[in-house]
């Protein structure tokens, strides 16, 4: 960029002419190209941007910023969010009003991760997101399947084919604005071109189960279902669960959610969701998760798809406010998620837990962990907690005698030294 003033040859003019230019060489479908282009063009020429001081446009400045703290991941290959990690920057430029920024909430990549291996993705699976947004859960479930690939598929040629075929026929998103749709194509492009099927459709009255591309007769064979909902829908987006568990006949679903889904703000809906699907689990997430952006607490319910819920089903209820991470909403920090006690091991306990029960407990206490039924045609009891066992037992009378027996010795020795102190003068 050479931060001239003359027309089609400013900052932004050349950024659009190789955006073209990427999307002509990577074959995207002319609509979804007039789309991105469209979008960008709105941002990327005007005149406040573009315009030169110092040297240099606002735009070179952002560009070089971003390159340079950004530009080694995507060199080296590492899987991660891009445009994720860009979104909070780009609130601004997007226009949201007050409410549709509420909603807009980015999943962070661990929990998106979380989701997905709650939700049991394999390089074999279907996945899709009714809710997309930048596509945050979609590229760590695209992570997810090429990694169990590379682990099962050993034929070169083979993992080859079937990690085209991840990308182009086994994922599917809807996101509702186009400019936040923008932002989820232009993330799956980066992140190998998994954006075949990321549709700009109403998910809840617009979409018929089908592919967006290619075969688009065909119904998409979903049978992982992952969401972080907006929460100012019906039901706080559990309309969007019922929607997208309706259309699937097998496999499992993990949603991050308000939790007053799950304690009375949901009722109908959650009933109804019960009478084809089993909640699995039901767990309690740090009440910081969304520091900074929407400090509500979450929780995440995991379902088995197509098994009506039994009432004396066991559900397991996970305490999970400690999840090892500590977060500070720092501007400047560097690093605003710290690990400050076994953060990755408890995401590793946390999924075996929902997978095979209390056998698996190891860093998480008793009181963290609960199995008990839920009645299905009550709609507001998906949050229980384990119930406090207020009977003593031998072992709080000793820790209670200890804890006292410490004291009056750390007393007496004190004493001792005050009164020693007093002779001494």
């Amino acid at each position: 960029m050479k931060s001239l003033n003359e027309v089609g040859n400013r900052d932004g003019d050349i950024i659009i002419r190789k955006i073209k230019a990427f999307l002509k060489e990577k074959e995207i479908p002319e609509e979804k190209k007039n789309l991105i282009v469209r979008t960008l063009e709105n941002t990327l020429t005007t005149e406040n941007i573009n315009k030169v001081q110092s040297g240099e446009s606002q735009l070179k400045r952002v560009f070089s910023k971003i390159v340079d703290d950004l530009g080694i991941y995507y060199k080296i290959g590492l899987t991660t969010d891009f445009t994720g990690k860009l979104f909070n920057e780009m609130y601004g430029w997007l226009g949201f009003s007050q409410d549709k920024l509420n909603d807009v909430v980015l999943t962070p990549s661990y929990i998106a991760t979380l989701l997905v291996r709650l939700a049991r993705v394999n390089k074999d699976s279907y996945v899709w997101d009714f809710a997309t947004g930048s596509a945050g859960l979609l590229v760590a479930a695209m992570n997810e399947m090429l990694v169990d690939a590379k682990k099962k598929i050993t034929s070169p040629d083979e993992l080859y084919q079937k990690e085209i075929e991840i990308k182009a026929e086994q994922l599917l998103g809807l996101e509702l604005l186009s400019s936040v749709y923008m932002l989820a194509i232009l993330n799956m492009i980066l992140m190998g071109d998994g954006s075949s099927n990321i549709l700009n459709k109403d998910s809840l009255n617009d979409f018929d189960g089908k592919y967006g591309f290619g075969d688009t007769d065909k119904k998409f064979p979903a049978d992982a279902f992952v969401l972080n909902p907006p929460y100012s829908v019906n039901g706080n987006g559990m309309n969007f669960v019922e929607k997208a568990l309706g259309m699937m006949e097998k496999g499992y679903a993990a949603i991050i959610i308000q939790g007053s889904a799950g304690s009375g703000k949901a009722i109908e809906y959650n009933k109804r969701i019960l009478k084809k699907n089993t909640l699995v689990a039901s767990i309690k997430m740090p009440i910081d998760l969304f520091i900074g952006k929407a400090n509500v607490q979450t929780y995440i319910y995991v379902f088995k798809v197509n098994e009506p819920h039994h009432p004396d089903e066991m559900v397991k209820f996970i305490d999970f406010s400690n999840d090892g991470y500590t977060r500070t909403n720092r501007k400047k920090a560097s690093n605003n998620l710290k690990d400050t006690d076994n953060a990755r091991e408890r995401y590793d306990e946390l999924v075996k837990l929902v997978r095979f029960g209390r056998s698996q407990l190891k860093i998480l206490s008793n009181n963290e962990y609960h199995e008990n039924t839920i009645d299905p045609e009550n709609g507001a009891d998906w949050n229980q907690i384990a119930p406090i066992d207020t009977k003593p037992t031998i072992e709080d009378f000793k820790k209670t005698v200890g804890d006292y027996l410490a004291w009056e010795i750390s007393s007496l020795i004190k004493g001792n030294i005050k009164e020693n102190s007093k002779l001494g003068k």
